[in-house]
């Protein structure tokens, strides 16, 4: 854990609720396919552009009371939730890992995830424009954390057999990244190719595969495993409740993607199962 300062603590709470506001954005836009560039910030309903002063993170929702100030429509409580758990993750990041490289990663890491938790939820799609550059963003992550010097001695040294990789797999952070890459879209593409060969019906959507292919990327095939098992947990818990509350209805879908991500996070804080080791 970082022993870092507390009013560093502070700032990374104000960086990460600004940089929320650029996730309300990608929220907002992204399942629309509009620009998160231009135009700048504005109402969707009448189109008026929002004040700079109304456009700080949190206090601007609180200080126009939830509404917009040329219309008085109301503004979604989405927005000020979305700026504060994005101040509270820079944080709870800084204080995990403090000013490191994978602090770094971790935190564009767990921003996406926002953004495609509130996107999935809301339209039931996981954007490709997140998660294919996330793939790609995950193995440089793996090539950034490995000593390529000590890799290639540690190859030498254990061999090409099965044993060897397995010790590599565990040893050289790229190959764990490819590997976690490959079991994380291989497993879930052939669940999801299955379901809908026996049901006749989709019932996960390729955007869950990329998804997992992504943190797999990131995570590595330790992260993979931990994060289907928890996510399968948390999804039937769901969905049985959601039967219940719908009367044994069975034809009520549930994004998957909110579970996926809230495996991931669970898994960069706690390390998975090796916390139990």
């Amino acid at each position: 854990m970082s022993e870092s300062p507390f009013p560093l603590y502070v700032f990374a709470f104000i960086f990460g609720s600004v940089v929320g506001s650029f996730l309300n954005v990608c929220i907002y836009r992204l399942p629309r396919e509009e620009s998160i560039v231009f135009p700048p910030s504005h109402c969707p309903s009448c189109g008026g552009a929002i004040r700079f002063y109304h456009n700080i993170p949190i206090f601007g929702y609180l200080a126009l009371g939830g509404k917009c100030a040329d219309c008085d429509s109301r503004i979604s409580p989405v927005y000020p939730l979305v700026e504060a758990l994005a101040g509270v993750t820079a944080a709870a990041v800084l204080w995990r890992f403090g000013l490191t490289m994978e602090a770094g990663f971790y935190l564009a890491l767990i921003y996406a995830l926002i953004v495609i938790t509130f996107v999935d939820i809301e339209h039931m799609i996981i954007p490709n424009v997140i998660t294919i550059p996330g793939i790609l963003v995950g193995l440089v992550f793996g090539a950034l954390s490995t000593d390529w010097g000590a890799s290639r001695a540690l190859m030498e040294r254990v061999g090409y057999d099965l044993g060897g990789f397995l010790i590599l797999l565990n040893e050289v952070p790229f190959l764990d990244s490819v590997f976690g890459l490959l079991i994380g879209g291989g497993v879930l593409y052939i669940i999801a190719f299955l379901y809908s060969a026996l049901r006749k019906r989709e019932g996960m959507g390729m955007g869950d595969v990329k998804l997992l292919a992504m943190l797999g990327a990131f995570l590595g095939w330790e992260g993979v495993v931990f994060i289907m098992l928890v996510s399968s947990v948390l999804g039937t818990a769901a969905g049985l409740l959601v039967i219940f509350r719908k009367k044994g209805d069975l034809k009520y879908a549930l994004p998957f993607g909110p579970f996926l991500s809230i495996a991931a996070v669970i898994y960069i804080f706690t390390g998975g199962f090796r916390a139990l080791t």
